[in-house]
């Protein structure tokens, strides 16, 4: 174990939805892959995940359930988890924020602490409210024109279209999303966020912050520059975090505000749980941590503005290292929409195919620099092209070959292999390229790495010529097969952080013959690692071709 300490989060989910592949491939999996990379690198890492409970979605859930907002957050929390653990992502601690002990305190001491310093202010101001409901209409109870983009369907805080957030006075014909009526600008007290306050220190660290992808630094640095209006934190709603104020009686803070505090209540819940309490404070406080958060580009706004302006605020808590936002997978072209009967969910793929290939397609059409497409007809075609063909058959030929001409031992002489060289050279190149993109949030780049090393691997294999070697020369036979077997073994420790399940049964398969993935992997390529006349036990056809079934074949047309 190195001494690098890293905290990985990934963005709540509310709890009033099944995950989508939109969710899964732009933010729970490059997150999970990232921490599996960590650790296997011999990094200390935490990864933090829970649910965000409170705020207008669920409210609304439980209104179209005839529920309540407790019995939607326990309901769908329960699928979360369930989705979550079925594509192998591992959580340290999963919890929510209307269950996490210690989270409503958390939340209204980020908040007293930032009106202490001044920069909470007591605001009247306008906002919508339905006289047909009897209520006022916060965040998602009133939907219009987007006034800065112009896109229809934009919600009363924010823009997904755009990402734009703004106070919900200024959408553009406005609707209560209840009814359909159009509301009343009616005068009510709200606390404000002073924003404007922290507009030079948000732009001095967002300058300096290094290797950051283009979409987060120039969403993030824009806004900010354009000005940062004051931003109401609190709402009229009966299910969220109290305000912690006499005077505001039973209104509570906006879910935006109490969501990203999660991630420091379930930390802290974490260590308690652990036995350890006092430990989380320093994950979160010491300089050496580096805080990751994974999110989607509609949430960018209030991980790189809102959320480090709130820790600023609170004068005691490390403001994020990297914020690696992805951009949108989409179905077919189309946004992935319940409502519309848009996508895929996580549970309807997974009855159909195992987790790696799900895990592997997601990964290589990962949306890290713009809007990719899920289509099952290239899930089937990269699968098969990319995991079953060069992955699956490099693999799957060298210990066939090993099995029947060397009795499933690392034969003697790789050193005599005139590809040995070539085979090291290979490993390495791949192993730093690998290492390389990962470090950088890189997941396409990084994966392709391992399949390029494969596609060297069949390339080698076949210039060896072990099915006419074995004839005529069955010493050199062997040392060409030590050399590869080199290649099938480096291509099993890359592909762990991908293909958990898999890839295991491939490094398996070398438990006898290689130290563990963790001590060896630092040094791919710079040496040979399989000890000579070693067992190796093949895992037989990891990766066999796919079919779209007659559904899959409906639906892809």
């Amino acid at each position: 174990m190195n001494s690098r300490r890293v905290l990985i989060t990934a963005a709540l989910p509310y709890a009033n939805n099944h995950p989508h592949l939109g969710h899964v491939a732009g933010v729970y999996l490059p997150a999970d892959t990232y921490n599996r990379y960590l650790q296997l690198t011999g990094v200390e890492t935490i990864f933090i995940c829970g649910s965000d409970d409170h705020g207008v979605p669920i409210t609304i859930s439980a209104q179209k359930e005839n529920s309540t907002p407790q019995e939607v957050v326990k309901r769908y929390r329960t699928i979360q988890e369930q989705v979550f653990s079925s594509l192998a992502i591992e959580f340290d601690h999963y919890s929510g924020t209307s269950t996490c002990e210690g989270h409503y305190e958390l939340a209204q001491e980020f908040f007293l602490k930032i009106k202490e310093c001044g920069d909470i202010e007591e605001r009247f101001s306008d906002q919508f409210r339905c006289a047909g409901c009897e209520m006022f209409l916060p965040d998602r109870y009133v939907e219009g024109t987007c006034p800065l983009c112009r896109a229809s369907n934009a919600r009363g805080d924010q823009c997904d279209s755009c990402g734009g957030g703004f106070e919900q006075d200024q959408l553009i014909d406005p609707i209560c999303a209840n009814c359909g009526a159009s509301p009343q600008l009616t005068a009510t007290k709200h606390w404000f966020f002073r924003l404007d306050r922290y507009e030079d220190r948000l732009e001095e660290w967002l300058g300096s912050r290094e290797g950051w992808r283009d979409n987060v630094r120039n969403f993030s640095r824009a806004i900010v520059k354009k000005g940062l209006p004051a931003r109401s934190i609190t709402r009229d709603l009966e299910w969220g975090v109290p305000v912690p104020l006499e005077e505001a009686g039973e209104k509570v803070l906006y879910v935006w505000f109490d969501a990203p505090i999660g991630y420091i209540s379930f930390t802290r819940e974490m260590f308690k749980a652990r036995g350890r309490e006092d430990e989380w404070r320093s994950w979160w406080s010491d300089e050496d941590v580096e805080i990751v958060h994974f999110l989607g580009k509609d949430n960018i706004l209030f991980h790189a503005v809102i959320w480090p302006a709130m820790l600023m605020g609170q004068q005691e808590f490390q403001l994020p290292a990297i914020i690696p936002a992805n951009e949108f997978l989409n179905f077919k072209g189309e946004k992935f929409s319940k409502s519309r009967g848009v996508g895929v969910t996580a549970e309807q793929i997974l009855k159909q195919f195992d987790t790696d290939r799900v895990r592997y397609y997601l990964t290589a059409i990962a949306p890290e620099g713009k809007d990719t497409s899920f289509t099952w007809e290239d899930f089937i075609q990269r699968n098969n092209d990319e995991l079953s063909d060069v992955i699956g058959n490099f693999a799957h030929r060298v210990f066939t070959f090993t099995e029947k001409n060397f009795e499933s031992k690392v034969p003697e002489g790789a050193a005599n292999s005139p590809f040995e060289s070539e085979v090291l050279q290979v490993i390495e190149n791949a192993r730093k390229g690998w290492a390389s993109a990962l470090e950088r949030q890189k997941f396409r780049e990084a994966l392709d790495a391992v399949v390029t090393l494969a596609r060297n691997g069949n390339r080698i294999f076949d210039a060896a010529q072990p099915w006419k070697s074995r004839k005529e020369d069955p010493v050199a036979c062997g040392a060409d097969l030590a050399a590869l077997l080199e290649l099938v073994h480096a291509v099993a420790v890359l592909l762990l952080p991908f293909l958990p399940d898999s890839a295991s049964k491939l490094a398996a398969a070398f438990e006898k013959a290689a130290p563990p993935a963790g001590e060896c992997v630092s040094c791919l390529g710079e040496q040979r690692l399989l000890q000579a006349s070693a067992v190796v036990a093949s895992p037989g056809i990891l990766y066999p071709r796919l079919e779209l079934s007659v559904d899959d074949e409906e639906s892809a047309t």
